[in-house]
């Protein structure tokens, strides 16, 4: 009767403090914000604008719907995402924007709670199950889970996305595991890298029906946007291009650097990025190829920051996804050390870093210096994978007595 009570009590507690963490970060997101001239206007309107009828690839009735409802910042002619993403945004848009900035401020933190919580859950252990309530506390002031969340982005998207693939690998449903993660091409720079990644590890465990999964969404987002539009693809080309020619050297991935390097001049910034992004790429390949044993979490640990840094177009909040390695590293760190020392000092020192880059991203409008999210956590997961490896090695060759 005690444990019962007590079990229920620690529960309650848990759904208060995160409950109280949730709303606090949702108000102070929403305050003194400019709904209507930020990104999160551009997904609102597209779901505005299919639930009317409307076309968001159309330039006149894009451009009419910020006149009409009040959006003054215009960077882009046409929705600068794949068409398909604005069936997506259609609950966006049965709310006005401030309701529903305010919604999916809370859905991106739930989505993220539950993340947390989920991937704990493998451990089945008490002490990871206490981690639960510090872990979200210590990702509300990482970089990218602050950025998406003030500026609303989706990238919680993609987070649930992968998580939705982890766990369906893990219980054998490859088909639709491979349907999901196709959804990652939502946001192409992110989506083509981890499809590519994924792929390669998919094929080296020769689980076909993911492969053909990630064919089968791949196929239905593009009927989805023909019918829409059926230009669409080359309009959205159009639009991508004009975004990525007036942010070069901004983000914090290879290419970026490469055109620093090359001080901006062409073919040096085009053939030094590809070549170092074909590097990581094929490095990343090599290595999934090689550990097609390993679990689905394992492998995404890989994927998701390589898939990043060797991209041509991405912004810190897209770092989100990031949770799912550091959740690994953290759980990894308190069932290696039985404490929670080295845990909590890793998630400090990536707060400090991502938070100091965002402040360098506000003060000089770049975004350089996320490239220190990926190279801890990357390193993180590379130095505690190969120390699980080189322990299993050592208890495998101990001799019996």
């Amino acid at each position: 009767m005690k444990d019962s009570i007590k079990k229920i009590s620690g529960t309650l507690i848990t759904v208060i403090l995160l409950g109280g963490m949730i709303l606090l970060r949702a108000r102070q997101s929403a305050s003194n914000f400019d709904y209507r001239n930020s990104n999160f206007s551009f997904f609102w309107l597209a779901g505005r604008m299919v639930l009317d009828g409307e076309n968001p690839y159309d330039q006149t009735q894009y451009l009419a719907g910020h006149a009409t409802h009040g959006i003054e910042w215009q960077p882009n002619k046409i929705f600068p995402y794949p068409l398909p993403l604005a069936i997506f945004c259609i609950p966006l848009g049965f709310s006005s924007v401030e309701h529903a900035y305010l919604i999916w401020t809370l859905t991106s933190l739930l989505i993220t709670a539950a993340a947390i919580f989920i991937l704990l859950g493998h451990w089945k252990t008490a002490a990871h199950q206490r981690l639960l309530i510090p872990v979200f506390a210590f990702m509300l002031f990482f970089g990218p889970q602050y950025l998406s969340v003030r500026t609303g982005a989706i990238s919680a998207l993609a987070l649930l996305e992968i998580l939705g693939v982890i766990l369906l690998l893990e219980k054998g449903k490859s088909l639709p595991a491979g349907i999901v993660l196709s959804l990652t091409v939502l946001k192409p720079p992110q989506g083509f890298t981890i499809l590519l990644l994924a792929g390669i590890w998919l094929l080296a465990r020769r689980d076909w029906k993911a492969v053909l999964g990630m064919a089968v969404g791949g196929m239905a987002l593009l009927l989805i946007g023909m019918l829409q539009d059926p230009l669409w693809i080359v309009k959205f080309r159009s639009a991508s291009q004009a975004v990525m020619d007036r942010t070069l050297g901004v983000h914090s991935n290879v290419w970026a650097f490469s055109y620093l390097i090359c001080k901006g001049t062409s073919p040096c910034s085009a053939l030094l990025g590809g070549t170092l992004g074909l590097i990581l790429l094929s490095f990343g390949g090599f290595h999934l190829w090689r550990r097609s044993a390993s679990t689905a979490w394992e492998a995404f640990n890989i994927i998701i920051p390589l898939a990043f840094v060797s991209t041509i177009y991405l912004w810190s909040y897209d770092q989100l996804p990031y949770i799912i390695p550091i959740v690994w590293v953290t759980g990894v760190l308190v069932e290696e050390t039985g404490s929670y020392i080295y845990a909590f000092l890793f998630l400090i020192g990536l707060d400090l870093i991502s938070l100091y880059a965002l402040a360098q991203h506000a003060e000089t409008s770049k975004d350089l210096w996320s490239l220190g999210n990926t190279i801890l956590v990357l390193g993180m997961v590379s130095a505690l994978s190969v120390y699980r490896v080189k322990r299993g090695f050592a208890q495998d060759i101990r001799p019996r007595v």
